[in-house]
């Protein structure tokens, strides 16, 4: 009865809708989780909590432990550098060269777009270096936790290197069209217009302080807060280098751990020395707890050769770092359970009796933004874009026009669906990577949800636009319609945007 139907999207809508609501998020999602249990199991009590496919079974089959064991070192990482003073003398060395609130902000979204390797480690890592130097200029949690989020999933979707390209190539490879994966996702960057103008945005917001909505009233609260709060003392031993250093080693470790997976080292691999193949195949989990774990052990014998911290101070820091990252864990591990039972119920099948060849004689034209919409529904419902797009992707390249010889839409399709999968991930409250920004930022969870949307919507909004503007041009322009559509996106963001903010300056 709940397979395979419009049943199937519930749980997860409900759970958005209680989050929202009762700014409760893991009564929220653990009511989502009941229902998708309930659901499946034909409303079995026992066999919803213990049975085969009962809620904790569901939880141990798609809990990631290697990204909650890359959470937890990350965490500890952060609280030693933290105790060696290193993220303190890294405040001060950038309070002397940072001189406003629109270089804090600036510096910070420079810092996301640098590491575009993988979504999870830019919001972690940018959050712990940057939230110093945020806190000192008066910059709301809130504001830097969407930074952080706007510089995570919509930079790694449009870098060739990154663990996204990596999924997206392997959803489109083996698929019956003309071009092969890794080339649609080259080709289908400049049309991939919630990214793009999401990283214009954030330009403008930051530049400019150009803020409107929720986030105006938490910018404000800060400040009136802030004023009245006095700064502490800190004294330490740490320099700079205690902080950059292993960062830096965190980085190189992590990519040379997700290139490692990928077979990249191996001689008798069929990816041996070959960069792009090694990022496709690679293990994003394995990879990043192999980066975790050379940099916690290069930080610990760093950090003893310098004195600048004791024996007994490192261990005390190891269940501190757990202690930080439990709230993350926990609502991941509600969220992977809730996508678990979507899955279960059959969702993808629900939807691709939607998306039929029939639509898309019908619809024409309008299918990229018909497209976006649904990839942006379905993001939004099960929390991940990477899901969005297995599901998507491969129903997209087998439609009508790709067989046609259509390629310019084609790759606005499939554009279109990328761009849609990042926008629903980037408003979900159950998204993974929305979790992890607000973690990265120490930011209340539904705040940094409520006050980020308002800014993520418009960006659709204008989007949603572009894309009936390539379906409309893209029979003239073929491929080149990207030089269009974007300029006129990006114009029409940035009138919008002043307005908003204006009226609410006003009110």
């Amino acid at each position: 009865m709940f397979q395979d139907t419009f049943w199937a999207l519930v749980p997860p809508i409900l759970a958005i809708a209680l989050a929202l609501i009762t700014k409760e998020v893991y009564l929220s999602l653990f009511i989502g989780i009941l229902c998708g249990g309930l659901f499946l199991n034909n409303f079995n009590v026992m066999d919803t909590v213990a049975g085969e496919n009962g809620i904790f079974s569901v939880m141990i089959g798609n809990m990631d432990l290697l990204i909650v064991i890359f959470l937890v070192m990350l965490g500890m990482l952060v609280a030693l550098m933290n105790k060696a003073g290193g993220s303190a003398a890294f405040g001060r060395w950038a309070a002397k060269r940072i001189k406003n609130k629109a270089g804090a902000l600036l510096a910070t979204f420079a810092l996301g777009v640098l590491i575009f390797v993988d979504d999870y480690f830019n919001c972690l890592t940018v959050g712990s270096v940057m939230r110093p130097i945020t806190d000192k200029h008066k910059i709301s949690r809130e504001k830097l936790a969407y930074i952080i989020d706007a510089t995570a999933a919509p930079v790694c979707i449009i870098a060739p290197v990154s663990s996204w390209a990596a999924a997206v190539t392997s959803s489109l490879d083996g698929v019956d069209t003309s071009i092969d994966g890794f080339t649609m996702f080259l080709q289908a960057i400049p049309f991939n217009l919630y990214a793009l103008l999401t990283l214009a945005m954030v330009i403008m917001v930051a530049a400019f302080n150009l803020d409107f909505g929720p986030m105006r009233k938490a910018e404000e609260a800060l400040r009136e807060y802030a004023d009245e709060a006095e700064e502490e003392a800190v004294e330490s031993r740490g320099r700079v280098i205690d902080l950059v250093l292993p960062i830096v080693v965190l980085i190189a470790s992590c990519i040379g751990g997700l290139l490692y997976t990928g077979g990249m080292f191996t001689a008798d691999s069929g990816n041996y020395m070959n960069l792009v193949t090694a990022f496709s195949d690679c293990s994003a989990g394995l990879g990043l707890v192999i980066g975790g774990c050379v940099a916690l052990v290069f930080t610990f014998v760093f950090y003893m050769i310098r004195r600048v911290i004791k024996l007994n101070s490192f261990t005390e820091c190891l269940p501190q770092g757990f202690k930080a990252m439990v709230p993350a864990i926990i609502i991941l591990t509600f969220a992977w359970t809730l996508k678990g039972f979507v899955d279960s119920l059959g969702a993808s099948t629900f939807l691709g009796t939607i998306l039929t060849a029939d639509v898309v004689n019908t619809f024409g034209f309008v299918i990229p933004a018909i497209l976006f919409l649904l990839a942006l529904g379905i993001a939004l419902a099960t929390g991940t874009s990477w899901g969005t797009m297995g599901i998507l992707l491969p129903i997209v390249a087998v439609l009508p026009f790709a067989s046609s010889g259509n390629s310019a839409l084609l790759i606005m399709s499939i554009s279109a669906c990328m761009a849609g999968a990042v926008c629903g991930d980037h408003c979900s409250p159950i998204s993974d990577t929305t979790i992890m920004s607000s973690a990265g930022a120490q930011c209340d969870h539904i705040a940094h949800v409520s006050t980020q949307m308002p800014y993520a919507m418009l960006v659709a909004g204008v989007s949603f636009f572009g894309y009936i503007l390539c379906g409309a041009l893209q029979g003239v322009l073929g491929i080149w319609t990207a030089a269009v559509a974007l300029p006129v996106c990006l114009a029409a963001l940035i009138g919008v945007l002043l307005f908003l903010s204006k009226k609410s300056k006003k009110a």
